[in-house]
C-alpha cells in the first residue's frame, strides 16, 4: 500500500526515477525496482528515504511507528526535574508520557535548557554550534537587509523565537530564521500560527526530526516555504509547497530565490560559504566545521 501511496505521489510531481533518485539518495536502480513493483518487500530505510521525498506525512507515519522520538532527542526523564516560580509559588515540573506535555509544561522548563514541544512530546535542542550559527546569522542578514531595501510588510525573525504553529498547547517549535508577512500572527511573546517561510539548519542530532518531524508538521500547518540547509552535504533543499514540484536543490555555490518575497529576495551561498571560511580561521587549530 505505501508503495502504490508513494508511485501515485511521483506521478503527482512529474518526478521521473533520475529526479527520485538525485532528491532521495536512493540508488536509481533500486528506485526503479521499487516503482516497478519488482521488489516485493523492499527495505524500510529505502521507503522510508523515498518517502522523505514524494510523501513527508507518510515518513512522519513511518517514523511514529517505530518509536522516532528516542532516536529524534525526546528529553529524558532523568533530566526533568525543574520548578519555575518567584519563590513564594513553585510549580513543580511533572513528568509525563511523551505526547502529553503542554505548553504548561513548556514554560516550566528553565530558559537556559532549550527544548521543543511537537504534538506533546518534548524535544532537546542542544545549543547550535559555531557554524550553525554563522549560516542562519548570514541567511537572517540577507533576508533582513533584501525586507529594508524594498520596504516589506514581512518580517524576517532569527532564532530564538517561540512559534506556536498549530495555535493549540500542545506544540511551541523554534526554528532556525522565519519570516512573517501576517501581522495578525505576530505577539511580543510568540508567533502565533504557521509563518510564510522557515528554514533549519540541520545537524547530525537533528537531521531526522527536521527532515522528517518538521517538513511534515510546516506542511500541515500552512507554511509557503521551508528551506533545509545541510552543511555536511553542502546543500539545501527547498519546499515550496505551493509549487506543483518540490523538493529543489540547491549547492552551496548557487543564489536561491526567496518564493514568498515575489521575486525580489535571493540568497547567495557564495557569501554564507564565504563567512564559513571567515569563521574556520578562528577556529582552534585542526578543529572541523562539522
Amino acid at each position: 500500500m505505501d508503495i502504490k501511496r508513494l508511485k501515485r505521489r511521483k506521478n503527482e510531481l512529474g518526478y521521473t526515477n533520475e529526479d527520485v533518485a538525485r532528491l532521495s539518495g536512493v540508488p536509481l536502480g533500486t528506485v526503479q525496482k521499487v516503482m516497478g513493483e519488482t521488489t516485493k518487500s523492499p527495505r524500510r530505510d529505502t521507503v522510508l528515504a523515498l518517502a522523505r521525498v514524494l510523501d513527508p506525512e507518510l515518513a512522519y507515519d513511518m517514523e511514529l511507528a517505530k518509536g522516532y522520538g528516542e532516536s529524534a532527542g525526546h528529553i529524558r526523564e532523568e533530566v526533568l526535574d525543574y520548578y519555575a516560580g518567584d519563590g513564594s509559588e513553585k510549580k513543580v515540573f511533572k513528568e509525563k508520557e511523551q505526547g502529553q506535555y503542554t505548553l504548561e509544561d513548556y514554560y516550566l522548563i528553565p530558559e537556559e535548557r532549550r527544548v521543543e514541544l511537537i504534538d506533546g512530546v518534548i524535544y532537546d535542542m542542544t545549543a547550535p554550534s559555531g557554524p550553525h550559527q554563522v549560516i542562519a546569522g548570514e541567511v537572517y542578514r540577507q533576508l533582513s537587509n533584501c525586507a529594508i531595501e524594498h520596504d516589506m510588510k514581512c518580517f524576517p525573525m532569527i532564532s530564538p523565537v517561540d512559534v506556536q504553529l498549530d495555535r493549540d498547547n500542545k506544540t511551541m517549535i523554534q526554528p532556525d530564521v522565519i519570516i512573517v508577512c501576517d501581522e495578525d500572527l505576530v505577539t511580543r511573546r510568540v508567533i502565533f500560527g504557521a509563518p510564510e517561510f522557515t528554514l533549519e539548519v540541520i545537524s547530525p542530532s537533528s537531521r531526522g526530526k527536521d527532515q522528517v518531524l518538521k517538513l511534515a508538521k510546516y506542511h500541515k500547518a500552512g507554511v509557503k516555504e521551508y528551506w533545509i540547509v545541510d552543511l555536511e552535504k553542502k546543500r539545501v533543499i527547498t519546499y515550496c509547497f505551493e509549487k506543483e514540484s518540490w523538493p529543489e536543490i540547491y549547492s552551496f555555490d548557487d543564489k536561491i530565490p526567496v518564493g514568498v518575497s515575489d521575486g525580489l529576495c535571493e540568497i547567495d551561498f557564495k557569501m554564507v560559504s564565504k563567512r564559513l571560511e571567515q569563521f574556520k580561521r578562528i577556529m582552534r587549530p585542526g578543529e572541523k566545521l562539522i
